[in-house]
């Protein structure tokens, strides 16, 4: 086969570079679950095993966290109070991916998704048909949802409210009046959830305002050179059920090419689709751009989705992770941090360093 002229430059250079060792780079997540996550891939593959096998152990620690509310078990539900799950996984030195999408009841997505690539001939399952697929392989189904997560969606079930700002899911008309007050009153729910923590309400306070969308993306380079990738979530708060976001969707939430490297997102799933991003960002590297730059570009065309209204984008919320075949990675923010706080991170680990959080770098500045 004959390659054209634009793509020998960057195959062949990165070819012949000499081999950079080991190198997992994952997002940061709560509770250092990137850190575990790269630290725990490492020593998947300092022990011999497969980049495939890394990553997905990587991520099964963030996945079985019931404190991250944005992955597996623990995950906030769709609006219905059901958690929902979407995974994806590429395994480079075979070319070979799999990904499963709203499935129901089962904690590791990432291990469905991976059992997708090994033994079937389909690519992504999703729904009912992912969850029966899931039983055949032997995975065991359990409630995903925690009495945090569960306290978190009722919140937001109380912050709904009709044209005459009527809600079920409060006191009724029966009641005694109570001063106006905003749709959620921190005291008033410290007085209805008396078990649960201060900070707990907050955050859903918070989370029922902003719906958040985490993820955790994780990528591996050993020191023979191949690659592995693979992208986990339990995807936007309070979702329409069966909604699926980038996660599994191979191109968009993750994408890998033995050759180049490989790439992933997390933040709104929904304008990563439109741009095709993580595909974008190994093949801009793939015509020479680093890591940096190449995320960077995907960023720019979100803005440019959005007409480069800065009023819409500053509710968009999403970051890019590269590592290319040569060791060089990146990640990349759509925004840069607020006045006194800290740029977006990611966490990155090698046979040569521990496991450790950087700043991404960021294309916009926030005022």
């Amino acid at each position: 086969m004959m390659l054209g002229a634009a793509a020998l430059p960057m195959a062949g250079q990165l070819a012949a570079q000499s081999r950079p060792g080991t190198i997992v780079i994952s997002s940061a997540n709560r509770n250092n679950g990137g850190i575990n996550c790269c630290a725990k891939a490492v020593e998947v593959i300092k022990g011999g095993g497969d980049t495939l096998d890394a990553v997905i152990a990587g991520v099964n620690i963030v996945e079985l966290d019931p404190r991250d509310s944005s992955v597996g078990y623990g995950g906030l539900p769709n609006e219905e109070g059901v958690v929902e799950l979407d995974a994806s996984c590429m395994h480079g030195p075979t070319r070979r991916g799999g990904a499963v999408g709203a499935i129901r009841n089962i904690k590791t997505p990432s291990k469905v998704a991976k059992a997708v690539m090994e033994q079937t001939d389909h690519m992504f399952l999703v729904g009912d048909g992912a969850l029966k697929f899931a039983r055949a392989m032997g995975f065991k189904e359990e409630d995903l949802l925690t009495e945090e997560s569960r306290t978190q969606w009722l919140i937001w079930k109380k912050s709904l409210k009709d044209g005459n700002n009527h809600n079920n899911w409060g006191p009724g008309l029966d009641t005694p009046p109570a001063k106006k007050k905003g749709a959620l009153d921190l005291e008033q729910l410290k007085r209805e959830f008396p078990h649960a923590r201060q900070e707990l309400l907050a955050e859903a306070i918070e989370n029922a305002i902003h719906p958040p969308h985490g993820t955790i993306n994780c990528i591996a380079l050993n020191e023979k050179g191949e690659m592995s990738a693979v992208t986990t979530t339990s995807g936007m708060a309070w979702k329409i059920p069966g909604r699926v976001g980038d996660s599994p969707i191979i191109g968009g939430g993750l994408w890998l090419d033995q050759d180049i490297g490989g790439a992933g997102s997390t933040g709104r799933g929904e304008e990563n689709i439109r741009a095709c991003g993580a595909h974008t960002v190994v093949e801009n590297m793939r015509h020479g751009m680093s890591p940096k730059d190449a995320a960077l570009d995907a960023l720019k065309r979100i803005v440019r989705n959005f007409d480069s209204d800065m009023e819409r984008l500053a509710q968009v919320d999403i970051n890019f992770y590269a590592l290319r075949k040569d060791g060089e990675y990146a990640g990349a923010s759509l925004w840069g941090p607020a006045p006194g706080k800290r740029p977006a991170q990611f966490a990155v680990c090698t046979s040569a360093a521990a496991s450790r959080h950087q700043d991404c770098v960021y294309l916009l500045e926030r005022k």
